[in-house]
């Protein structure tokens, strides 16, 4: 937990053996306490490997602490043990989201929820934390489109942020926007992703890329539009973007974007092999959400093309300086 170093100033005045012409002398007591103006830091999913990667990571991070530990998982553990740390936090972990916010909203200090649970409990967490003044940082893979919109709905009326990141790795949002950049020279476009286990194909970052290069005027692929050919991959949207899923224990989780033309083969790739590299991109969420201020509602870290009008699109803003 970051700690701030607090000092109060004493006049000492001794009667019994101070000297008449003597003046008082001030001391100085300090002591270690935290920073009153620091973000309080929910983590919802606490006990999941990203939730322990993050208390670590908001634990060591200038400006913010972890305020409570949520999760259905190792309940009455604290959190400190559970991630390994070398000194405990004293932070239980509960599965009551409720309690916690009502702890901090009595403190009216500033707080952020982080949101890792599932879909289906997005909505109703992020009304919570809303409820309680609080904003939310969301990154639950599969969030569906209409989950997002009923949070823009609920957000806009409530005046309060909420982050809803498709992904936290910044090398994937600089992947996103490099292919984005590419899609307006080349006419052929594949992706290729990998991972090690996997339950839904395509990925949501195969997804999310295929859905960027869309609805940019560009037909791709135009000499190989069937999709009779099931090892041709599958195409998403009705633009031709191809997209190749494999799962091989032992591989990275990889996504390689491959533009061409005659002659000429340009690719991007971007591999994650630890969980630890959406960190910075989580510090970087929490910081971003508690200075809006303007127009409050969602923010997506990526461009979603079905609902440009709804949302604010904030990838190359996202990966500004605070």
């Amino acid at each position: 937990m970051a700690v701030g170093l607090s000092c109060q100033f004493h006049s000492l005045a001794c009667k019994t053996y101070q000297h008449p012409n003597a003046k008082s002398r001030p001391s100085m007591f300090c002591s270690m306490q935290p920073p009153q103006n620091n973000i309080k830091v929910i983590i919802n999913g606490a006990a999941k490997e990203i939730g322990r990667a993050a208390v670590i990571a908001v634990t060591r991070a200038r400006g913010m602490e972890v305020a409570g530990a949520v999760d259905s998982y190792l309940v009455g553990e604290d959190i400190g043990k559970v991630c390994d740390m070398e000194e405990p936090l004293e932070i239980p972990i509960t599965n009551d989201l409720t309690m916690v916010l009502g702890s901090i909203s009595q403190s009216k200090a500033l707080g952020v929820v982080v949101d890792f649970t599932e879909p289906s409990k997005v909505y109703d967490n992020v009304k919570q934390a809303t409820a309680f003044g609080m904003r939310s940082v969301v990154y639950v893979p599969q969030i569906k489109l209409e989950t997002v919109s009923a949070l823009s709905a609920f957000c806009e009326k409530a005046s309060m942020g909420c982050l809803v990141a498709p992904t936290l790795s910044i090398g994937s949002i600089l992947l996103q926007q490099a292919a984005i950049s590419a899609s307006f020279h080349y006419n052929n476009v594949e992706i290729v992703e990998s991972r090690a286990t996997a339950t839904d194909f395509p990925s949501s970052d195969a997804t999310q890329i295929a859905n960027n290069l869309s609805n940019l005027g560009q037909i791709y692929n135009r000499e190989d539009i069937s999709t009779d050919v099931q090892a041709r991959g599958q195409v998403l949207g009705e633009d031709g973007v191809r997209v190749h899923s494999l799962v091989l224990p032992g591989l990275p989780a990889s996504t390689t974007v491959y533009f061409s033309r005659l002659g000429e083969v340009y690719s991007l790739k971007h591999d994650i092999t630890d969980v630890q590299c959406l960190m910075p991109g989580l510090l970087l969420a929490i910081r971003k959400i508690v200075r809006i201020k303007a127009n409050p509602g969602i923010i997506l870290t990526a461009h979603h093309s079905e609902k440009r009008k709804r949302f604010a699109f904030y990838s190359s803003r996202f990966l500004r300086s605070p």
